[in-house]
């Protein structure tokens, strides 16, 4: 019978090996095509942003990174199937604001995101933009925050739907201001701009890439972005946070993985991400679509998405929202 002490050894021995294995493994990594998760249909702000950044890491690193649509229950679906996907590098997932709002808004999830996805790496920082219509005569944010205090409750305030960050900028904006509007959601952005330009809601805070076209032909007119700077593609556009103070509301996209997926696996991602970042086409494509490279460590990724999840929970709670 092999004593307590020579056993201790062999293990001992033993941990070099295993090392090895894991640091030979993300080396090789990938040796498989990689499922990319996207929790919504094709074409919309999401996925364009998960191809864009896939293809590159598939002619960067030399396997297929798979864009796999799963749309459904606010992007759930698709987040669930990633949070019980083996931990082993070759399921991914596009991390997007419905993450960090789902934490506080559904009762019944089966997960918890900061917990159950490990943070790989940032993509970038979308502002919205608080866009207004010509039934209101405001010009800039202060002289729409006096306007609705002097007609409380009569201005309509469209969004893509209950929860999402469209909604959820525009109560943000309510609580920090003592303001009130009524809320009118839509099945998406298209039919609200629509509802937007007919006159029968009067402003939206909706994603830049969707609302600009319609900002610089004249159709409608921005009143503020909801980053804390402004933006490069509306630079005459004030930020929100000039007048209203700690104001910031912007999509905060990136990926992450199931958890306890190998360390050394989400720093070769993270490494060939802020490669791929820093590269003059891409950068100017995500420019195209709304905002700057965010390049960061998994860790500095990881404590945003923290401190995103905890802010987006305050204004649900202000909001009084909940889903099943």
């Amino acid at each position: 019978m092999i004593s307590r002490r020579a056993a201790l050894g062999l293990l001992a021995s033993a941990v070099p090996s295993i090392a090895a294995i894991r640091s030979a493994s993300a080396a090789d990594y990938p040796t498989r095509p990689v499922r990319f998760v996207v929790g919504y249909p094709p074409g919309g702000a999401t996925d364009i942003l998960a191809r864009l950044i896939g293809q590159r890491l598939s002619e960067t690193l030399g396997q297929q990174f798979v864009v796999e649509n799963k749309p459904g229950a606010g992007n759930n679906i698709g987040t669930e199937s990633v949070v019980n996907a083996a931990a082993d590098g070759y399921t991914l997932l596009l991390v997007n604001p419905a993450n960090y709002i789902n934490a506080s808004l559904y009762t019944n999830l089966k997960f918890n995101f900061v917990r159950d996805i490990a943070p790989v790496a940032s993509f970038n920082r979308v502002p919205n933009v608080m866009t207004v219509n010509s039934d209101i005569k405001a010009k800039n944010v202060a002289e729409f925050i006096a306007y609705l205090k002097e007609n409380p409750g009569k201005v309509n305030m469209a969004s893509s739907g209950n929860g999402t960050s469209v909604h959820l900028s525009g109560e943000m904006f309510m609580a920090m201001t003592g303001t009130k509007m009524q809320h009118v959601p839509y099945r998406g952005a298209a039919p609200a701009i629509t509802d937007m330009l007919g006159g029968q809601v009067q402003v939206i805070f909706d994603n830049m890439p969707s609302i600009i076209q319609h900002i610089r032909s004249g159709s409608l007119r921005a009143l503020g972005v909801t980053t804390q700077e402004r933006s490069a593609l509306l630079p005459d556009v004030q930020a929100i946070a000039d007048t209203v103070p700690g104001y910031e509301a912007s999509a905060l996209f990136g990926v992450g993985a199931p958890k306890n997926t190998p360390k050394e696996i989400v720093e070769k991602l993270n490494k060939q991400i802020n490669v791929i970042l820093a590269e003059p086409d891409i950068k100017k494509r995500l420019v195209d679509l709304g905002g700057d490279p965010l390049i960061q460590t998994p860790e500095q990724f990881g404590a945003q998405v923290a401190a995103e999840t905890d802010k987006w929970k305050k204004v649900v709670e202000f909001a009084g929202l909940k889903l099943d």
